[in-house]
């Protein structure tokens, strides 16, 4: 059996989120659908490094399956592609050891947040950005962004509906944020994340934006491990799975 893993990117805006679930559109039930028809019928799992919620986007999620078949990298990636529908694609193919795995070798994962900060809604960005009416601060938000790098319990910032078991502690390289003209971009690079944890984080720094909080109450928002001390969770399409890093990679 051969193993493939594929880098892919998909506009969040027409699934129901990644992961398969009956009488509705997924990118795992395209993806499996497309495998399926090149194995003449038979169903090919895949295994994906993460699930995205219904209207979040992916620019580099990555996912692995196994095929009997022996097909160069370059009519794979054709072959997917002319049967994937156009608001999923797949961007490079690359042949594993029987070893590597989607989800368990992840070794960094990076995510983008992005907010439309303008009085008025644009109509084009819709889908693809969340838009934020109010007067900002950034240099405190900056500064609220500098107290959240490093290894934390990420509880009061992680979803109460969350199924993680097990530590919420988690590692976060970089977390920058760069106001250009109206748009506002988030980068979050960490060692994982916890379940709605950027939204739920951006959510708290446009608090903090806005003089609601100061930048250094996510100290103490960290320490108190409580999700009930802050906010609502933000909506999904201004969030991005940007980048998946694997050891290989490094």
């Amino acid at each position: 059996m051969e193993k493939i893993k594929c880098i892919i990117s998909y506009d969040g805006s027409g699934f129901s989120g990644f992961q398969i679930q009956p009488k509705k559109r997924t990118v795992q039930g395209e993806l499996e659908k497309a495998l399926t028809k090149i194995h003449k019928g038979a169903h090919v799992r895949i295994q994906a490094s993460g699930r995205t919620d219904t209207g979040v986007h992916a620019k580099g999620q990555t996912i692995h399956f196994e095929t009997p078949y022996d097909i160069p990298k370059a009519n794979w990636k054709q072959a997917l592609n002319t049967l994937l529908p156009d608001d999923l694609f797949v961007q490079e193919i690359a042949f594993m050891p029987a070893s590597f795995h989607a989800r368990y070798d992840v070794v960094e994962k990076e995510y983008r947040y992005y907010v439309w900060n303008e009085k008025e809604p644009d109509v084009f960005k819709r889908n693809y950005a969340y838009n934020f009416r109010y007067d900002l601060n950034m240099e405190e938000i900056r500064k609220a962004c500098s107290y959240l790098e490093g290894t934390h319990d990420f509880t009061t910032f992680s979803s109460a509906k969350a199924t993680t078991k097990g530590s919420k502690e988690r590692t976060l390289y970089q977390v920058t944020c760069e106001k250009r003209g109206s748009e506002i971009e988030f980068i979050f690079r960490g060692s994982g994340f916890l379940y709605n944890m950027v939204r739920i984080i951006v959510g708290v720094l446009l608090d903090v934006g806005q003089g609601r909080r100061k930048s250094a109450d996510i100290t103490a928002l960290l320490e108190k491990r409580d999700r009930q001390l802050v906010g609502e969770t933000i909506p999904p399409q201004g969030l991005y799975l940007w980048r998946v890093k694997y050891k290989e990679d490094e």
